[in-house]
């Protein structure tokens, strides 16, 4: 390790432990090797390029099998709508010297091979916006899903943990891609939650916005991606409905009268406050795009950890404003036979959390 990698984390473990200062993303180069040119301007190449790297080669290509569940195809043109992927994609660091998923082979959890699953996930799916927390190698991505036409926004966490594991790569935090094709960049907004945790320290959390215009309609509407406070118990479930509110708030003040999306990992299962809070905001109703009908899926995140043991929670959500957007369809959970019995992240699937996908319809005026 290099002197200034060694003062950087000695800075960051004093950032952490004051709890002051908002960390500078300074040690995002460990794809720095990696060339991405004009030339893999398609999936596939882009893809095989990755793969043909990869250590391992194309072990854990193609993920696991899942379905589309169409719920609304009134509207047969898939013109004035726009699918939305959101995904929590775990962070290299965290899920390497924190997260414990004992039944992951280490090598599966080494970024060289996770990168490709990762990168073949957001592709495959081809999404109009990707709305992604603990993202922790942003110049990757960004650089590489450039080439398929994506532009990123991203926003660290202050004091985030993966700053004091050993070979990180910079802060975690939120990060917004979308359609450059398709999409016109208006204006950008961040939040930082202020709440207190329970050991007495600000939160790490935070909160993106993005305003898009559509080129052709001219349409604007609001994306947005947060990620909640972790831990189970009363307390933490209290911090996230406060920060529930707080999102909201954050929300309404830059998306008033145009169709908004709120997505995230809020780390609580649908019978916790927050999730009721999203769903009876006065500013603007929402509804959950994978409650419609039957229900919130069995989960959303599902991994086996050496002190919990099995964990299959639904933490991932999808809000959207009804009065301005339709659910087309969804992209399904996995069917549990097809989720190995080691669970995730694996060689099959790079993350612990699945990632949702909705498409909608602008409904007309």
């Amino acid at each position: 390790m290099i002197l200034q990698e060694i003062v950087f984390i000695i800075i960051a473990k004093l950032i952490i432990a004051q709890g002051t200062l908002r960390p500078v993303p300074g040690l995002d180069r460990q794809d720095s090797n990696l060339e991405f040119t004009p030339e893999m301007n398609s999936k596939d190449s882009l893809l095989n390029y990755c793969y043909d790297i990869n250590e391992h080669g194309n072990v854990g290509r193609h993920g696991i099998r899942r379905e589309y569940v169409d719920w609304d195809l009134s509207r047969n043109s898939t013109k004035n709508t726009v699918r939305v992927l959101q995904w929590n994609i775990l962070s290299q660091a965290l899920g390497q010297n924190m997260d414990n998923f004992c039944r992951c082979p280490l090598e599966a959890l080494e970024w060289n091979n996770r990168r490709c699953s990762l990168l073949e996930e957001m592709l495959t799916h081809e999404p109009d916006v990707m709305c992604l927390q603990e993202v922790d190698h942003f110049d990757f991505f960004n650089r590489a899903l450039a080439t398929q036409s994506y532009t990123g926004i991203f926003q660290p966490k202050p004091r985030s943990p993966a700053i004091a594991m050993p070979d990180n790569n910079g802060p975690d935090g939120c990060a917004i891609f979308y359609n450059n094709n398709k999409y016109e960049f208006h204006e950008k907004f961040e939040y930082d939650f202020y709440h207190l945790s329970t050991e007495e320290c600000p939160s790490r959390q935070v909160a993106l916005l993005v305003v898009l215009i559509d080129k052709v309609s001219g349409n604007r509407f609001c994306v947005a991606t947060a990620h909640l406070k972790s831990q189970k118990g009363e307390k933490e479930a209290c911090l996230r409905n406060n920060q529930g509110k707080d999102l909201l708030s954050f929300v309404s003040e830059h998306a008033k009268n145009c169709p908004t999306i709120i997505t995230g990992d809020f780390n609580a299962e649908p019978y916790e406050p927050v999730y009721e809070t999203m769903c009876s905001y006065p500013e603007f109703k929402l509804n959950s795009a994978y409650n419609e009908p039957g229900g919130e899926p069995d989960f959303t995140s599902w991994k086996i950890r050496q002190r919990e043991g099995e964990c299959k929670e639904t933490l991932d959500y999808i809000f959207y404003t009804p009065e301005y957007l339709t659910i087309r369809s969804i992209l399904a959970m996995p069917k549990e036979e097809n989720v190995h019995e080691d669970r995730t992240p694996s060689f099959v699937y790079p993350s612990d959390h699945f990632s949702l996908i909705a498409d909608f319809f602008f409904n007309e005026n």
